[in-house]
């Protein structure tokens, strides 16, 4: 089998963010028949990379006798014309699927013709299709580069009269050596000590997962794969999590919470129309002091606490007021909840705005004219 990342990436959107997330494209082929396997990444980390391959041998159904890469990092960590040093984790893999590994010489891409043609066939008929379709997630790009994939691989060959399908069943797939049980997992460790918010942060992806509160302040155990997350103590395990990719996220377990901390528990239905309908309930300002906190933020989660202080405050000062003192602060070029809290502290929404319609000045004598100032 020869291995290779595509010189093109694809993307998808982030939902949360709105952001455009770029894909690594791996590909590999079987050289005799052409039957090829294309997935996109998240990244292209030796994690992603052996996970990814993995899911290609099974997608082959089968095991080959040796599979061919370049010199890219994840595989090797010594490049050598006669004997490259390939990294832990390769020859971890290796192992376990009992094949040999091989690296091409450096910046020779003839030594790989197969699986370079069949980039070259990717970005025809994989990337051509999918180039105007915006795709919401990994699974997603991925499900659609899948199908994409069954197509080029049925399709017949002028060259043979079969499609790299049918040439791979019928001459080569009895080749293949038998696939383990199951699929190589990389699983890592990390170290992390328990916050006070008795959550632990996965620095790989700077997400926070929750343990039982009782363990603040000790060290655990992070061992992780694509995933879950598993948390120990002392060899004891504490915790289990999906792996959640959203960075600057927490996935937190009503089981872990301290039984006060209702806080926690209210942000399970926390979001911004929540916080809207509950300044609309206070009037049309407070509406719109609420609005634009929120918009203020790319994520509007980080605004949350802001929201939070100031229903606190109309609730401390009374709803009346608390729109008062949104009306006094509309004007502000930014509105935050500092601003709101000294507005109310210092009994600036009592302070009666004069209009035009307000002044009236009565008739007596000491009133001048026009006529006074004539030459």
């Amino acid at each position: 089998m020869q291995v290779d990342f595509a010189g093109k990436k694809l993307s998808y959107v982030d939902k949360d963010s709105g952001e455009e997330k770029q894909c690594p494209v791996l590909v590999c082929t079987l050289p005799f028949s052409g039957y090829t396997y294309v997935e996109a990444l998240a990244n292209a980390s030796q994690r992603n990379l052996y996970e990814s391959l993995g899911r290609c041998l099974s997608y082959f159904q089968g095991v080959p006798s040796n599979v061919l890469s370049d010199n890219m990092k994840q595989f090797v960590d010594k490049a050598s014309r006669y004997e490259p040093r390939f990294n832990e984790m390769a020859q971890q893999w290796s192992v376990y699927y009992n094949t040999t590994l091989s690296a091409a010489r450096v910046r020779k891409p003839k030594d790989k013709p197969s699986v370079e043609k069949e980039v070259h066939n990717s970005y025809l008929r994989i990337f051509a299709p999918l180039r105007n379709t915006i795709f919401y997630s990994l699974q997603e790009l991925n499900y659609s580069i899948f199908e994409q994939l069954d197509k080029h691989n049925a399709t017949p060959m002028q060259r043979y009269g079969s499609s790299r399908k049918e040439r791979f069943e019928q001459q080569e797939k009895y080749l293949l050596k038998p696939l383990p049980l199951t699929e190589f997992v990389v699983k890592q460790e990390v170290k992390a000590k328990v916050q006070r918010n008795y959550h632990v942060i996965l620095g790989e992806d700077m997400h926070q997962y929750s343990v039982p509160y009782t363990h603040v302040g000790e060290t655990v155990k992070i061992v992780y794969d694509y995933s879950e997350v598993e948390i120990f103590l002392n060899m004891r395990r504490i915790a289990l999590h999906s792996r959640s990719p959203r960075r600057n996220g927490y996935s937190t377990k009503e089981e872990h919470m301290p039984e006060r901390h209702l806080r926690y528990k209210e942000t399970k239905g926390w979001n911004a129309d929540y916080f809207i309908s509950q300044a609309s309930k206070i009037g049309d300002n407070a509406a719109e002091i609420f609005k634009r906190i929120l918009a203020r933020n790319k994520f509007p989660e980080q605004t949350y606490n802001a929201c939070l202080g100031l229903l606190s405050l109309s609730k401390k000062y009374g709803y009346q007021r608390f729109e008062a003192a949104c009306k006094h602060a509309l004007p502000a070029a930014g509105i935050t909840y500092g601003l709101m809290k000294n507005i109310l502290a210092n009994n600036q929404d009592k302070i009666v705005e004069l209009t035009t319609k307000d002044i009236y000045i009565p008739e007596h004598e000491n009133l001048r004219g026009k006529d006074v100032y004539r030459n």
